[in-house]
C-alpha cells in the first residue's frame, strides 16, 4: 500500500511537507535542492547517503544534506511510515552540509518530538504562529547538533533583555490580536532572531507566544458571541482560521462549544416593557 501527501506550508523556510506510507517502494539514487529532515513513525528506513549505508527508525531524526546523492527502501517486511520536512538550504549554513553527510543521524528525544509538532502546526488550518515558534526552535537545535555533534546549549538571554523582547512581543501581539504578527516580523521589530525572541517571551511570562496569542483571541471570540455574532463569523473576526478551530481551542479552555457558550437565544436584545393600559373606561 502506498499513501503520499504533500503541501506547501505558508511558512518561509519549509520548501514542502510530506507524509508518506510505503510498504514496497524503494527510491532510485537521487538528490534535493533542500535540506532533508526525516522521522519515522513505524518500520524502518535503509538508505545510502554519499555511497555510504545508513538506517532509521523510531527514535532517530535523519538529517540529509542538499545536493548529496541518497536512496531509501524498506528494511523491514513491514514497510514504513515517514513525515519529512524540505528546507530551504539558507535555514541551516551550508558549511554543516559535511558534518550531514558524516552523521546524518541525531538521538535527541527533544527535538524528535519538537519536529513531530511542527508537523502538526504545518497541517492545514494549523495556528501560524505556533508552527513558527516551533521551527525557530527546530532549526535552532538542528544547527546546533550538526556543529557539535552534541545537544547544544540553549543561550542564556539576561534578565533586562529579556523583559524588554517579553514585552516588546506582547505589545506587538496585543496591538493586532485577530491579525496577528509573525515572528520574523517581530524580530525585525526588536533587533533578535526568533529562537530567542520565543525563549524570552517563555521564560518572563510562563507561557509561549503562541499560547497568549490563543488565549487573547478566545477572549476576543466570546466577546463578539456575547454581543450576538454567530459562531462562523466570530471565528474569523477574532483570528482563527474558521469555526471548526475556534471550537477545538474553545473546549480545550472552556469544556464547551461557541454555540453552547452563548446560545442564539441569549443574544437576542431584551424588548422593552410593554406599558400597562391606565386610561379609564369609556
Amino acid at each position: 500500500m502506498v499513501t503520499v501527501r504533500a503541501w506547501r506550508p505558508r511558512l518561509p523556510g519549509v520548501h514542502e511537507v510530506l507524509h508518506a506510507r510505503f510498504a514496497e517502494h524503494g527510491y532510485p539514487p537521487h538528490t534535493h535542492a533542500t535540506w532533508t529532515v526525516l522521522i519515522v513513525d513505524s518500520g524502518s528506513i535503509a538508505y545510502d547517503l554519499d555511497r555510504r549505508s545508513h538506517g532509521t527508525a523510531g527514535a532517530d531524526v535523519t538529517v540529509l544534506p542538499p545536493h548529496v546523492v541518497h536512496d531509501g527502501r524498506p528494511a523491514g517486511a513491514t514497510g514504513f511510515v515517514k513525515r519529512v520536512l524540505y528546507l530551504d538550504d539558507a535555514v541551516l549554513p551550508a558549511g554543516l552540509i559535511g558534518h550531514a553527510v558524516d552523521r546524518p543521524t541525531i538521538r535527541d528525544a527533544a527535538l524528535r518530538r519538537a519536529i513531530g509538532a511542527l508537523h502538526d502546526g504545518l497541517a492545514p488550518g494549523g495556528d501560524p504562529l505556533a508552527a513558527e515558534s516551533r521551527f525557530a526552535l527546530v532549526a535552532e537545535r538542528l544547527s546546533g547538533w550538526l556543529a557539535a555533534r552534541r545537544p547544544p546549549a540553549v543561550p542564556a538571554v539576561p534578565g533586562p533583555t529579556r523583559r524588554r523582547l517579553a514585552s516588546g512581543l506582547r505589545d506587538l501581539i496585543d496591538a493586532d490580536v485577530a491579525g496577528g504578527v509573525t515572528l520574523a516580523e517581530a524580530a525585525a521589530v526588536l533587533d533578535t532572531d526568533p529562537a530567542s525572541l520565543v525563549r524570552a517571551f517563555s521564560a518572563a511570562f510562563g507561557i509561549t507566544p503562541h499560547a497568549y496569542l490563543v488565549g487573547r483571541r478566545l477572549e476576543l471570540a466570546r466577546d463578539l458571541l456575547l454581543d450576538g455574532v454567530r459562531p462562523a463569523e466570530a471565528a474569523t473576526r477574532a483570528g482563527f482560521y474558521d469555526q471548526a478551530h475556534l471550537t477545538r481551542h474553545f473546549r480545550r479552555f472552556l469544556a464547551t462549544t461557541p454555540g453552547r457558550f452563548a446560545p442564539v437565544q441569549a443574544r437576542v436584545p431584551p424588548q422593552p416593557p410593554v406599558k400597562a393600559d391606565r386610561s379609564p373606561p369609556r
